[in-house]
């Protein structure tokens, strides 16, 4: 797609969550209908996007309008919905229904975050920090460029699910194992490069730092109300960013060379969707396979590929297929095993790194 245009259509999230803010009730639940129910329907009914940018084509500097934009968007919104609950007497469930919003937008930031913490650009990097802040999630611009995506489809790699593994057991192995491997690789870039633990360009002192004073002057502005809020709505994103990553590579691995090293990360080690709104939502993250193919391609350059793993829905389904097991081993296992069954017939050999065209 050519246009830009359409990639703001994330921003109405951010406004269906401040009509909730200040409409109450009912309207609480737009952002939730909204992604779980409205981009489901429009994905099942409109054809598939499978076109592709000139191959030739560079990023063009109009594509960074949204995703730059998203940044003070998403923080105002969450500033105003926080100061409203601490000032206005919201009820128990009003008060939750705010956090579940917040944190659904919160999840679009983090998206966003991941297609910019891909970039060189300082103020880009800078972006993607402030958005993982505000979800208490920052380690994962360390996890994600330096671990996920040198170890995706192997063992090694906590964000990569196994075939058979639920999304509830994958959980909490992945929160835990992004956060520990986060500190690893940024311990030994550090000492690498010779930055002290004292220094703020020591990610993991810098991470805690700002955290620290963020939830203390939430606290201080806000009071508990408010940092619960916060606290809750962070939760909320990062569940729902695992989930996206539980769906990812589910049941797909890298072969293992003589050599000891794991082949190259080729399209075929992630699930691919072409289904047209919630790429649209999502910056074309669906296009998972061109990503981790080439993870320096903008959003706007990447590619769907024909030969592939194909989930058969789109992102926000696929999710809600994914917190119900029995449903989701019944979809996908069936998926996985055709897959594997054509990698080891060889009926993909040269034919699954081709882009549609």
């Amino acid at each position: 797609m050519n246009r830009v245009a359409p990639y703001f259509f994330i921003f109405v999230l951010p406004l269906l969550t401040l009509l909730g803010v200040e409409l109450r009730g009912w309207w609480l639940a737009a952002p939730i209908v909204l992604v779980f129910a409205l981009i489901p329907l429009l994905d099942s009914v409109l054809r598939l996007e499978t076109r592709n940018p000139p191959e030739e084509r560079g990023h063009q500097a109009r594509f960074d309008l949204p995703v730059l934009a998203w940044v003070p968007v998403q923080l105002g919104t969450l500033g105003f919905a926080l100061w409203r609950v601490s000032t206005v007497d919201f009820s128990g469930l009003e008060t939750v229904a705010v956090a579940l919003s917040l944190g659904l937008m919160s999840a679009g930031g983090i998206n966003v975050a991941h297609e910019l913490m891909h970039r060189k650009g300082r103020l880009h990097r800078a972006c993607a920090e402030a958005l993982m802040t505000s979800v208490t999630y920052t380690h994962f611009c360390v996890e994600h460029v330096l671990g996920h995506h040198r170890r995706v489809a192997t063992e090694a790699d906590a964000a990569s699910s196994r075939l058979g593994e639920s999304f509830y057991r994958f959980y909490p192995r992945v929160v835990l194992g992004s956060l520990v491997s986060a500190w690893g690789l940024e311990r030994d870039r550090c000492a690498k490069r010779g930055i002290r633990w004292t220094s703020l360009r020591d990610r993991r002192t810098r991470y805690a730092l700002v955290l620290a004073l963020v939830y203390v002057g939430i606290g201080l502005a806000w009071g508990p109300l408010g940092l619960g809020v916060f606290a809750l709505q962070s939760a909320v994103a990062f569940t729902l960013l695992e989930a996206i990553n539980y769906i990812e590579h589910y049941g797909l691995s890298r072969s293992q060379l003589a050599s000891g090293r794991f082949e190259r990360v080729m399209p075929e080690h992630s699930w691919n969707s072409a289904h047209r709104i919630s790429n649209l939502y999502l910056f074309n993250l669906a296009r998972h396979s061109d990503h981790h193919y080439l993870a320096s391609r903008e959003y706007d350059r990447l590619r769907h590929y024909e030969d592939v793993p194909q989930l058969p829905g789109g992102y926000p389904a696929m999710v809600l297929l994914g917190l119900v097991p029995p449903l989701w081993f019944r979809v996908m296992d069936p998926r996985v095993a055709a897959w594997n069954r054509r990698e080891t017939t060889g009926e993909t050999t040269g034919e699954s790194h081709r882009a549609a065209a």
